[in-house]
């Protein structure tokens, strides 16, 4: 009778066990970002599972207590059973017999499973572990007060790092994850990464450079600027006198054919410039993010970007931030520029002002981009030099073949991954 209830007892102790390590690894493995969603939605044991969580120190002290309690108990229970049956040699056994059922159902089953169910077995057992914690807190405790001292001689950091930047890696690092599992495409990943880096880009990254603007000289003749306003694709257009860096206001073409309108259809008289707004210039360095914040705060959806002499630089329009997290977004007034063109054999023809970001997206590659913006800028950072057509570079894994060049800048390339059969040039 006593060693049938010997054994009743080693048996809900490996239970308890069980109960100690599954629980553990199911609180350690629930998504926190689940559970807070969860919460917000009015769960109370989802609340109870990211209580526990925020003391992720006690909560694991209480179970490796509990577990530990239940796993040495039950080895003394099935060491004194094993020598009461097998004699000096049950303390052998009862080692081997003990390890083999810990090992199995105290710890790979329950652990396996919760590692596959962890959000409903954090959810299921939240409610047990609350009373646990609180049983064995001050235990748990003064264990964890002892383990930040020798920490701390050991001079080991006992604070976790949570700034934001860990938590955009972490965020992006499980966007691509779901990418290489296939459970999000590349547009979505491309949308929640472009999200991600508008606190890391600067309006110098995505501007329309000062050499592509297109600009009106406010000195022409009211006629002319009509016509080249209409002409042009774009809806709002910036004014300059005397010089292309001297931009004195922002027309936009709405209110030129209001006023067009109201004089019965004849351009003469017009005041263009009193049309137009006032600029509205940008440092270089401001975040995409913080430029996005001020673009709704001033209603504005045009801003010239100026470096710190104040010359400028380029402009940027809320279009071009948007397009960083949706891609490009053509009108029907959009004209099409074809600056990449994907090659039968895995290459691209690229021209030289492609961002790189942009070339990255369509060929789904990674080429550095911290050091330059454009492509041409690229090989002419890696090169040391302004190549000329006909010269070829290998770095970060491709092949970068200059096909052409006008006065110091690089028109257009030949790209290709390094490992790609083609003909073979020296580096020059």
């Amino acid at each position: 009778m006593a060693l049938t209830l010997t054994a009743l007892a080693i048996v809900a102790l490996l239970a308890m066990s069980a109960f100690f390590s599954g629980s553990e690894t199911a609180l350690t493995a629930a998504s926190r970002a689940r559970m807070h969603s969860m919460e917000s939605r009015g769960n109370s044991q989802a609340a109870i599972v990211n209580k526990l969580i925020s003391a992720r120190e006690r909560l694991i002290g209480a179970l490796l207590l509990g577990n530990n309690l239940v796993n040495i108990l039950a080895s003394a229970l099935a060491t004194s059973m094993f020598l009461s049956l097998f004699g000096d040699a049950g303390v052998a056994i009862a080692t081997l017999v003990m390890t083999a059922l810990v090992l199995v159902f105290a710890e790979v089953l329950p652990k396996t499973y919760a590692i596959n169910n962890s959000d409903r077995m954090a959810l299921f057992v939240a409610p047990y572990l609350r009373r646990i914690v609180a049983l064995f807190g001050p235990v748990a405790m003064a264990v964890e007060a002892i383990v930040g001292v020798l920490l701390r001689m050991l001079g080991a950091n006992n604070y976790q790092e949570d700034d934001e930047s860990n938590a955009h890696d972490e965020i992006r690092g499980a966007i691509d994850l779901h990418t290489l599992e296939g459970s999000v495409v590349r547009e979505h990943r491309n949308m929640l990464g472009g999200v991600l880096d508008l606190n890391e880009l600067e309006v110098s990254d995505v501007m329309i450079h000062r050499t592509n603007i297109e600009a009106l000289n406010a000195d022409e003749t009211p006629a002319r600027l009509v016509e080249l306003a209409l002409a042009s694709s774009y809806s709002r257009l910036p004014l300059w006198r005397e010089t292309t860096d001297n931009i004195v206001g922002v027309l936009h073409v709405k209110n030129l054919l209001r006023a067009i309108m109201a004089a019965g259809g004849s351009s003469d008289g017009i005041d263009v410039l009193g049309l137009a707004s006032p600029p509205w210039f940008v440092p270089d360095t401001t975040t995409l993010h913080d430029q996005l914040s001020a673009f709704l705060k001033r209603k504005s959806h045009f801003a010239v970007v100026v470096d710190e002499y104040g010359e400028v630089m380029g402009l940027i329009t809320l279009e071009d931030i948007i397009e960083e997290i949706v891609g490009d977004i053509s009108d029907e007034h959009d004209v099409v520029v074809a600056g990449v063109k994907p090659q039968t054999d895995g290459s691209v023809k690229v021209d030289g002002n492609v961002p790189i970001r942009d070339l990255n997206r369509a060929m789904d590659w990674t080429l550095p981009d911290d050091e330059a913006t454009t492509i041409a800028g690229l090989v002419i950072h890696e090169a040391r030099l302004i190549p000329e057509p006909g010269q070829a570079f290998t770095f970060h894994g491709f092949r970068f073949a200059v096909t052409g060049r006008e006065k110091n800048r690089i028109t257009s390339l030949h790209v290709r991954r390094a490992d790609l059969p083609g003909k073979r040039r020296s580096r020059l």
